[in-house]
């Protein structure tokens, strides 16, 4: 039996799901039917984590889904470009780095090895291609029409999609109750500094450089260049990352973890120039060399680091240009952020964004949360994400992971906590894996305990 609040919610929702178009079953919602004809209940402009898991869920929920993506493959930046081959390089260059320094201690004695890049590359390249064909095989399990090209909005209801060329060409107007755009990021450029992708790179060229670097350097010691430039350390190249703030590993992180992450990756060989500035490059064409001037943040003497590959990774920027927001008035801030209220709803109804291209942390799985919670909310739902409790990780080894407040950031509210560390050397699987690098720490509310961050 239902208690008297819940029916009172029960009939509520009931009346939610009547009123989106839903029809319910037993009390569950099972099945809407919008559109009639060739009009689409939700258009969904870009294909990536956010794109994709949103118009997967939308055609679970009975909407006619269309979703155009102009990269050619499903996934996104994080399949394609980011996550995924990131994840492969990082796996695979991580054994190649123990057997050559850590098998020894173990007891295995191996002779001979060496690095086979091209087929570490194919091996990334594999698992991209399965993964995004796999998305493909979603799609048309559960309905959702794919659309090989560019979107850009007409109006709040109409999405043009220039084709691809896959798809013959020209373009093709679909007609929609809703459009969610999913756009994502792209990388940030650094002013008077251009990416070539051969010499000069950005996260994209330095998944797949023809051989590995004698000098690397890398600007910016956040997420991105702290995994990638451990890559191509562990495969042998001098590493030296740059960064402008006293620290590594981005915003968000933990001070203390911080320190500790830096000394543990400078045994493993990275150099570090923190609270240092890059101030230009110069890259001499034809002679596998850039010059990177440097010098202090707050001013100084100027320093030139000499390499064979320069990695810009100072972050990522909201891809929302060329989609038509100014012309239905879709507003968009001055970081090229699209505005969203608590439903993912622009200030133009009918009008929806989430992931890399509105406020927040540009994280795949939040993009993934935001899509099912907007979907779910224009069939009659009511949308919830504490971004409090979305993790941020660093799949360096060891890896770095933390969700919640950070101690600085709970010194700064005025909130009283207790902190518990605990050093992985106590614990007794970390030292007889001789892997007992790093600490866990939890971050409590003084008063009730309840837990405020933890950090590893």
């Amino acid at each position: 039996m239902l208690s008297r609040h819940a029916a009172a919610a029960a009939r509520q929702s009931l009346r939610a799901a009547k009123n989106n178009g839903i029809r319910a079953c037993g009390g569950a919602v099972s099945h809407r039917c919008y559109s009639t004809g060739d009009d689409l209940d939700l258009v969904v402009i870009g294909g990536g984590p956010g794109g994709y898991v949103a118009a997967i869920k939308a055609a679970q929920l009975g909407m006619k889904t269309a979703c155009i993506e102009e990269r050619g493959t499903l996934g996104g930046t994080c399949l394609n470009v980011g996550c995924i081959p990131s994840k492969s390089l990082l796996n695979n260059s991580h054994y190649f780095h123990m057997a050559q320094h850590d098998f020894k201690k173990r007891g295995i004695d191996v002779e001979g090895v060496s690095l086979n890049l091209d087929a570490m590359l194919a091996a990334k390249g594999k698992a991209v291609s399965t993964l995004t064909k796999g998305i493909e095989g979603l799609f048309k399990k559960n309905g959702v029409e794919y659309v090989r090209g560019h979107g850009r909005l007409l109006s709040p209801t109409s999405v043009e999609a220039t084709l691809s060329e896959s798809e013959g060409g020209g373009s093709r107007v679909l007609n929609a109750k809703h459009v969610l755009i999913a756009t994502g990021s792209e990388v940030t450029p650094f002013p008077g500094i251009e990416i070539d992708e051969r010499a000069v790179v950005s996260s994209t060229g330095a998944l797949s450089l023809p051989k590995v670097p004698e000098k690397m350097v890398v600007i910016g010691g956040g997420v991105i260049g702290l995994e990638l430039g451990s890559v191509w350390a562990r495969l042998g190249a001098e590493v030296t990352v740059v960064e402008f703030l006293g620290h590594i590993g981005g915003m968000g992180i933990d001070m203390g973890v911080a320190k500790a992450f830096q000394r543990i990756l400078a045994k493993q060989g990275l150099k570090f120039k923190l609270n240092t500035k890059v101030t230009g490059a110069v890259n001499h064409e034809g002679g596998g060399r850039v010059s990177v001037n440097v010098e202090a943040a707050k001013g100084g003497k100027e320093e030139t680091l000499e390499a064979e590959t320069l990695l810009v990774s100072i972050g990522r920027r909201p891809y929302t240009a060329d989609l038509g927001l100014e012309a239905v008035g879709v507003r968009v801030n001055e970081r090229g952020q699209v505005g969203v209220d608590e439903r993912f709803q622009t200030n133009v109804p009918g009008v929806y964004a989430i992931g890399d291209c509105v406020p927040g942390p540009m994280l795949a799985h939040k993009a993934e949360d935001e899509g099912i919670i907007c979907v779910e909310g224009m069939c009659g739902g009511h949308p919830h994400i504490d971004y409090n409790c979305v993790p941020s990780v660093v799949y360096t080894h060891p890896g770095v992971a933390w969700v919640g407040k950070n101690e600085e950031e709970l010194k700064a509210a005025g909130v009283a906590f207790k902190v518990g560390n605990f050093p992985m050397a106590a614990n007794s699987r970390a030292k007889t894996n001789e892997d007992a690098d790093g600490f866990i720490k939890v971050l409590s509310d003084k008063a009730t305990d309840r837990v405020l961050g933890i950090h590893m």
